[in-house]
This record gives C-alpha cells, structure tokens and sequence, in this order.
C-alpha cells in the first residue's frame, strides 16, 4: 500500500523527493531562507557518511584540522580566478557588534585561501612535506534556488586540501582521492558513478583541471557528487608557498583539493527511495535492522530481547520499537525510514515456531525458522540487499545511457528521456555552449581514454577530440 503522504515520483518527481525528505523526517524548513534543519534521521545518515569517508582519508594518510569560518577580502582576492568564480555567491559579514569592519570578511564558500595563507606561513623546506589535510565543516554560498540537500545557502562538505614536493606526487593525490570517492559510492552508497575530467568551462575555478564523480539520479538528470582538483602551483605563486627544495633552491609546492558534500543525502533520496519513502543500502544505514515486537506477551520480549543481543554481540546495528504505537503503524514508520530490514515477532509466528524478516528495497517477507543462526541469516540478507539495490540502480543508469551523433539525436533524447549521452567533442566552448541549449545539457566530464564513438563533433562536425559525457544536470 503506497504512502499517501508522498507524491508519486512518476507523477511529480520534484514533489516527490521533497515529500520523501519531510516524510522521513530528514530535513524540515527553517526561518533562514535557503537553509535546512537538520533532522535526528538526517544528520544521523550524514554521521555515518562522514565516519565511513573519514576512516577512507585516515588509511591514505589525511589528517583533519579545522580553519576558521571567515576570510578577509584581502586574502580571498590573490587569487582572482578563484574570487572571480565565486563573486555572485559570497556572502560578506561587514559588521561586528555595533562596529563597522575596516574590511569585509567573507563566510567561506570554500577554504582555499585560508590553507594556503596557513602553508605559506608553516611550509619551509621539502621535509615538511607533504602536508594531507582535511576538514570537516560548513560552507555558504549565496543561492539563488534551492533544495533540501540538493543545494542549499549552507551546506555540510569535507575539503580537503593538500600540499606536495612535486608536480606528480601531487597529481597522484588528485587521482587517489577520486578513486576514493568513487569507491565510496559504489561500495557503501550502491551508486555507480562515471568519473573522468571536467572541461575548461566546467572545471573549479582557479585549477589546473578537474576531475569529477557523476552520478544518475532515477529521472535521468545527472549530479555531480564529488570533484578532486589539481592545482598545481597556481595557488602556491599567489600566496608566496615556497620551501627549500633538496637542493637547498628555492621552490614552489603543488596544491590539490577534493571534497564531498550533504548532496550525497539527495543522491541516496534520488537513486533508491520509492513511493513508500527513504530506502538506505545497508552498509550507510545508521541502523540497518530494527525487530518490531507483535503483542507484549512474555513470549514475543523473550525472544526480541534474545535476537537483539545477538545480533549486537555480532556488531550488528539494530533498534527495538517496543512503543506502543500499532504494529501497522510501526510497520509503515519503519519503511519510510528506510531501514533496510526489519525483524518482526509475534505470537501467531512463535506458535509455529517462525519469525518474519522483510526488506526494505523490495518489501519482499521472507518467513525463517525460530532457531536459524539468526546473525548468519541477517547478515547474508543484508549482503544481498546492499548488492541488489547497487545492481538495480546500474540498471537503471545503462536504461537511461544513450550515444549520439549528431544535434538532432540528442534533443530526441533529452526532449523523450533526459539520461547520460556519450557524444564526441571537439574542443571548441561554442559547441558546448550550443549543447546547452537543448533543455540545458552541459558536459558532465571527458572520459579520458575511452574509444571513440565517432570522428567528428556532435555539434559542428568537425575533427572530434574527445569523447564526453552530457547530461542535464541538478
């Protein structure tokens, strides 16, 4: 039975997602236009998120520190792509108490600056480096719509920022930490993702390049959902980042910086939750189980209060709702919670000796044996969710993956069903920017190494150079 307080994501998509993330109490609106609450269900997913991708940065050697919330306008304008790009959305603090500031500060949209104003000062020989940095806050930016999690004025994110010896040491970070994200999302996230670099036009402000992590959403329109940028010594000439080099000459360093944000609650929202509210893969769910008693009987507290200790002797997760809410009503909390499984015990099925277990993702009620290895069984389920829900979603992604070939096919495709549509490019911003005029499609990102589709561009057809991924995008 559907949820009659979520919109049908076949009728209303956008309707839908906000409905979901009111539904399952993830976010509400506040009295600060453009930014969210955060609600318990939501913030808790953002912990898991962040404990999961921290302990990926504490393996690869990253430490976390944290900057401060504002930047002197003197300080953000030595670099002025970066000041450039960044213009129409900063919001400035001009004054203090009842005095007005000798010079406006600006809440950080992103922490470039202040990293690289901390490594001038800190960074003196190549001993120190390199430097692995990362940083756990908020950031705002000045938008002009926004969304829950999608994209809001402040935001949640990891930043983090890196200085190295040498050119390719630094290149090597900038690839690593893509693969890391990229791991992320298709091993805890279930989401497949296509990564490669984003073009000129399209690539953050102040790099040399960027690469990017793109990811499908169910209606086809594509998020970006994480970048790793090279910046080489761009940053380091700016803001005087110089260390005697092993031949005691003065050098300057190379920079990267890489982060992920709070879109990544909209990307799980958008890629797996049906009508019925939230549905969370099992290694990012906060609780991945919940047993839901039938009745109070001495009977049914026994044998809760027994799976439930053994699935926590095995570090399993999992939740007890022994409220004195109705079965159905706990029942349908649950599901728009997402939880991916849940556990009922009730009279009538300890009778024949049973429990029930029901998933998630497919609202599928498996009936097992009272005495099963119950951490064995939970665990084999709970495997097999997380991979079909990873599988499903791929699926979904190859259905809606296109190739084209010239202008028309691509506004066939995106006028019948936005999706990925791999095209050839050939270099020229014009033609991208007449891409962009069909429903707004923009280059997604250049896979580099890939086989060629065609040999001339989609858009002029002239000599192609490269084969890029388009798609509308959020």
């Amino acid at each position: 039975m559907k949820n009659e307080k979520i919109t049908s994501r076949e009728v209303d998509f956008g309707k839908w997602y906000t409905d979901v993330v009111r539904a399952a109490h993830l976010a509400s609106y506040s009295s600060v236009k453009g930014c969210i609450i955060f609600e318990p269900n939501g913030y808790a997913l953002w912990e898991k998120m962040q404990s999961v991708m921290d302990g990926m940065f504490q393996e690869t050697g990253h430490s976390n520190v944290y900057m401060p919330l504002l930047i002197p306008e003197s300080l953000l304008q030595k670099e002025s792509e970066l000041i450039e790009g960044f213009a129409p959305e900063v919001a400035w603090v001009t004054q203090g108490g009842e005095k007005k500031l000798e010079e406006r500060l600006c809440i950080r949209p992103t922490s470039e600056t202040l990293f690289s104003d901390y490594y001038h000062n800190v960074v003196k020989s190549y001993r120190d480096l390199p430097l692995k940095y990362n940083q756990w806050c908020s950031v705002m930016r000045w938008e002009k719509e926004t969304r829950p999690f999608l994209r809001s004025r402040e935001f949640l994110w990891q930043e983090g920022h890196t200085v190295h010896e040498t050119r390719e040491e630094a290149e090597e970070e900038t690839k690593q930490m893509l693969h890391v994200y990229e791991t992320f999302f298709k091993d805890y996230l279930a989401i497949p993702v296509i990564t490669g670099k984003k073009t000129e036009k399209e690539k953050f402000a102040g790099a040399e390049y960027s690469l990017t992590v793109e990811a499908l959403m169910y209606n086809g329109i594509a998020l970006q959902s994480g970048t790793s940028h090279f910046f080489g010594d761009k940053f380091a000439r700016a803001y005087d980042i110089r260390f005697k080099d092993r031949n005691n000459q003065d050098a300057y360093c190379y920079q990267t910086s890489w982060g992920t944000t709070t879109r990544m609650i909209g990307a799980l929202i958008m890629v797996h939750s049906d009508d019925n509210g939230l549905v969370l893969p099992p290694k990012i769910a906060p609780v991945p189980v919940t047993i839901i008693p039938i009745g109070e009987s001495d009977e049914v507290m026994e044998q809760v209060d027994r799976i439930c200790h053994l699935l926590k002797e095995a570090k399993i997760k999992v939740s007890v709702d022994d409220s004195k809410k109705s079965p159905g009503f706990k029942f349908a909390e649950a599901e728009v919670k997402g939880i991916p499984l849940r556990i009922e015990v009730g009279e009538r099925d300890l009778k024949n000796k049973k429990i029930t277990m029901v998933r998630r993702d497919t609202r599928e009620k498996i009936s097992y044996d009272l005495d099963c290895d119950i951490v064995a069984e939970v665990t084999s389920l709970l495997d097999t969710i997380q991979s079909d829900m990873y599988q499903r979603a791929l699926k979904r992604r190859e259905d809606l993956t296109f190739e084209a070939h010239n202008l028309e096919e691509v506004k066939e495709i995106m006028d019948k069903q936005p999706g990925f549509i791999h095209a050839m490019w050939c270099g020229d911003p014009a033609c991208e920017a007449k891409m962009k005029e069909i429903r707004g499609t923009k280059s997604r990102c250049i896979l580099e190494n890939a086989k060629a589709i065609d040999d001339h561009c989609v858009v002029c057809g002239k000599k192609a150079k490269h084969h890029v991924v388009w798609g509308i995008q959020y």
